[in-house]
């Protein structure tokens, strides 16, 4: 069983709806530690990526689909999210090649392009209090049950676990980096906005390829 484009939209819209949906309880996450605007900033973005997504060719490749969220957030989303993210898609982008089906290791490549990419601009470590705090826990996890022979969905899903625990992690943390840096102790307590987003985006693209299984 591989993904293909077919899946790569599925996650992106999917994505679009989950963000949407939550844009508040996410803006609420980072009133409480940062500027208030995570979630609405997001929702704009994705917003602008389902649009923009109807301009491909159907035949689009998944690399090229995952470049045009790349470019989109970067250019719409404000704060730290719209270059984080972008930059994670970008790098997911280019590990993806020029490949129009993905198996488990290229599943593998594209979560550990993207978190690299995050870790690239914003220089945070695990334990930052940042959303690396979700995309390496799904890094992890994606790798060990790629190696034991599990199918993407299977991956997927193994990586958008890790990445909830993950962001729960975050909750007792003292932030290292952002604007919640500056509040000390006060962070603590609080989930970051940032992992919370983050395991949405890895729970609907494994949401997405669960179905894909299914339909298959």
């Amino acid at each position: 069983m591989t993904l293909d484009s077919t899946w790569v939209r599925a996650w992106i819209e999917r994505t679009a709806e989950v963000v949407t949906a939550e844009r508040h309880a996410l803006s609420e996450l980072d009133r409480q530690i940062g500027d208030g605007d995570h979630g609405e900033n997001l929702a704009r973005g994705f917003a602008a990526v389902r649009e923009r997504m109807t301009e491909l060719p159907d035949d689009a490749p998944p690399a090229v689909v995952v470049r045009l969220v790349a470019t989109t957030l970067i250019s719409t989303v404000g704060g730290a999210a719209g270059p984080l993210l972008g930059t994670a898609y970008l790098k997911a982008a280019a590990a993806l090649g020029e490949a129009r089906e993905l198996d488990s290791d290229s599943v593998v490549s594209l979560l550990t392009a993207a978190r690299d990419g995050i870790v690239l601009r914003g220089k945070a470590d695990s334990g930052d209090k940042t959303m690396v705090d979700a995309w390496t826990p799904a890094v992890e996890a994606a790798t060990e049950s790629a190696g034991a022979g599990a199918d993407p969905a299977a991956v997927l899903r193994s990586a958008a676990d890790a990445a909830a625990l993950g962001a729960a992690s975050t909750e007792p943390l003292v932030a290292r980096k952002g604007r919640a840096s500056y509040l000390g102790d006060r962070a603590v307590g609080h989930r970051d906005p940032g992992a919370q987003s983050s395991s949405l985006i890895i729970t609907a693209a494994a949401d997405t390829a669960a179905e894909s299984t299914k339909e298959s």
